[in-house]
């Protein structure tokens, strides 16, 4: 039986051509007015997944392994 792609992570995560998972951050959608302009600025950076563990959770969910 064919194996499918977990439909919650593909929409979350993309890989890079280096294999790193890179994702947004959270907190970007809405109550924006309290939040500080550095705060809001650093959300648009999105992140670089180090910890391996995570790592092979998360490509093992886009079946990547």
């Amino acid at each position: 039986m064919k194996s499918k792609t977990h439909s919650g992570a593909k929409k979350r995560f993309k890989v890079t051509a280096n294999g790193k998972i890179k994702f947004a951050k959270a907190a970007h959608r809405h109550l924006l007015v309290n939040k500080s302009k550095r705060q809001k600025r650093s959300f648009r950076k999105g992140v670089i997944q180090e910890h391996t563990g995570e790592i092979h959770r998360i490509k093992g969910m886009l079946r990547m392994n």
